[in-house]
């Protein structure tokens, strides 16, 4: 986690000096830029702060070892669903709610259904059944 906390805790001034530059340059005038960037400059330092407070909680891991091998990753990262077809669904039932928004709300309410039982399909994949664990 150290390698990620220096690559965001670093993101957060450059942020900063770029919000000032922007600012100075629109004379202050573009206020939806600066937020935004102050607001990527906040969530930066959200995110890092995150990711020291998990370090400190965390054994450190291969990738943070200068001296580590390759070998010394190996193993398992989760679990997986082989053959689900709940992100078919689910990809397909945003494709057409996203597809509402810009053709009509007719489209929006027709899709929203099918959008709410892939989500659930797909959180409820291994709760039951043959599969569950």
């Amino acid at each position: 986690m150290r390698t990620e906390v220096k690559v965001f805790g670093s993101l957060i001034p450059f942020f900063a000096v770029m919000t000032v530059v922007y600012a100075y340059f629109t004379d202050l005038g573009e206020w939806v830029g600066i937020i935004g960037l102050l607001l990527t400059m906040f969530f930066t330092a959200f995110i890092t702060f995150y990711l020291y407070m998990t370090g400190r909680k965390t054994d450190s891991r291969p990738e943070d070892d200068l001296q580590g091998e390759i070998a010394d990753a190996a193993g398992d990262y989760g679990h997986f669903a082989p053959y689900s077809w709940w992100p078919l669904w689910l990809g397909l039932s945003i494709s057409v709610t996203a597809l509402g928004l810009a053709v009509g709300w007719w489209l929006l309410i027709c899709a929203a259904p099918f959008l709410m039982v892939a989500i659930l399909g797909w959180t409820y994949e291994f709760f039951r059944g043959e599969k569950a664990v």
